[in-house]
């Protein structure tokens, strides 16, 4: 069981280290990350996995833990990680948990948990308490379940959830969407209420992910969405993950659309009624996320990655909306959580009211250069922050999340993957020269980058 109780999700490869025994003791033990006021909504938990063909044995596993120990379930089906979130929400349970391993290979499973209100349960609220108990349990999986449970769905609650910031039904659109053979299949019914001429791609319930990883954070695996974007003539292309909580943007040309330029490029549509609200953004993002949301009226908020503290901030500050680099997009009027179907929504909808391209929308937020997101495989993480706080004492330093080092014409974060052995660099500049430029400094700190 060793490595699979992460950050944010308890994630491993089935059978060897997620087992349908794990998956009954994190059902059995869930109740102790409950407070009061989530209890006494019940206590019953929503359930839902993906298409992994693992995940149906293991949501068996999970129910029985859950009702072994009392809590009853609603059984949602098979569905994005999303409607989870929601179904928490829309039925008032105690919390949810998703049988997913997200964009990882078909060999991963794993589970995605929230409280009331979709809540996340990370490693410091709950997951780190869960492995002890799992770890230390003697616990017999073949107990008797105690408590009832049903089904449910929430599907169509969920599509006019999702429809309800829809406002721009014209001009009719034609959008690319890659599913990579993941839970996006199910938003056929949202999409076409959309009036958007959909040419589909990997558009199969697959959980061996035969056509490409689901992970669109990768440019590799968004190739064939730009080829087909340009083939096709497509207003702009969306790929989404493995359970659908992310998705990226191609505009019209073919060219991908980093997540943070989305969030700099929406963040304006929630500030129209609500200036000087705070929209949250993670610190990978680029400079022009920041000005973009004080250029509308808001105020930026910059917070470390995870959706964990992204929906903590958000809730704090009552922020309407929030956006990180990898492709998670937040909405208050979701239980602060993430969906991407919403995201696409709110795309279209800034396509049809301003009438232009979406690269054209985009090209005023293309004003620095940064690298993306660069992996290194470090054997001393902690030691290799500290050398950076040295030598580059010289510029704005902070520690939200790893180092950010800011000077006043390029900024570097370097931060410990919170699920691999590896260092992650984010560098910017204000010209491609610097950027390249710095960028082999720092290569001369961390080395090689990983594949």
């Amino acid at each position: 069981m060793a490595g699979i109780f992460k950050a944010y999700d308890i994630r491993g490869t089935y059978p060897d280290q997620i087992t349908e025994e794990i998956a009954f003791k994190v059902g059995y033990y869930f109740r102790d990350l409950l407070d009061e006021d989530d209890l006494a909504r019940g206590p019953v938990v929503v359930v839902s996995r993906d298409m992994r063909s693992h995940s149906t044995p293991l949501a068996e596993a999970l129910r029985n833990g859950l009702r072994a120990r009392g809590v009853a379930v609603i059984d949602i089906g098979v569905c994005d990680t999303p409607q989870n979130y929601f179904g928490v929400g829309h039925l008032k349970a105690s919390g949810g948990i998703q049988v997913t391993a997200s964009h990882n290979p078909a060999k991963y499973n794993g589970f995605k948990m929230s409280r009331r209100d979709a809540i996340p349960v990370a490693y410091d609220t709950g997951i780190e308490k869960l492995e002890g108990l799992v770890n230390g349990s003697t616990v017999d999986a073949g107990m008797a379940p105690q408590a009832d449970q049903r089904e449910e769905n929430v599907f169509v609650a969920y599509t006019e959830h999702a429809l309800k910031r829809f406002t721009h039904f014209e001009p009719r659109l034609k959008v690319a969407a890659d599913a990579a053979n993941g839970m996006a299949v199910i938003y056929g019914p949202i999409l076409d209420r959309l009036n958007i001429e959909l040419v589909p791609l990997y558009w199969e319930l697959d959980g061996t992910f035969p056509n490409h990883e689901a992970n669109p954070l990768k440019l590799e695996n968004l190739v064939d969405l730009q080829a087909l974007v340009i083939e096709k003539g497509c207003d702009c292309g969306v790929s989404f993950d493995g359970d659908a909580d992310r998705a990226m943007m191609v505009d019209e040309k073919g060219q991908a659309i980093s997540a943070d330029l989305i969030t700099g490029l929406l963040a304006p549509r929630f500030l129209r009624d609500e200036q000087g609200a705070a929209i949250i953004y993670d610190l990978r993002s680029s400079w022009a996320t920041k000005e973009a949301i004080e250029e509308a009226g808001g105020v930026p908020i910059r917070e470390r990655v995870g959706h964990s503290f992204m929906k903590a901030t958000m809730r704090r500050h009552n922020s309407p909306f929030g956006g990180e680099l990898a492709g998670h997009f937040y909405f208050r009027d979701n239980y602060t959580a993430d969906s991407s179907i919403m995201a696409l929504i709110e795309v279209l909808c800034t396509l049809r009211e301003t009438g232009k391209p979406l690269s054209e929308l985009v090209a005023p937020l293309r004003r620095y250069f940064p690298t993306g997101e660069v992996n290194f495989h470090v054997d001393d993480k902690e030691g290799m922050i500290r050398r950076l706080n040295t030598d580059f004492s010289d510029g704005e330093i902070d520690f939200v999340d790893g180092i950010t080092v800011q000077y006043d014409d390029w900024w570097f974060n370097v931060r410990p993957s919170n699920t691999e052995p590896l260092l992650r660099l984010v560098l910017e500049a204000r010209t491609a020269e610097l950027r390249e430029e710095k960028t082999a400094v720092l290569l001369g700190y961390l080395g090689e980058p990983e594949g």
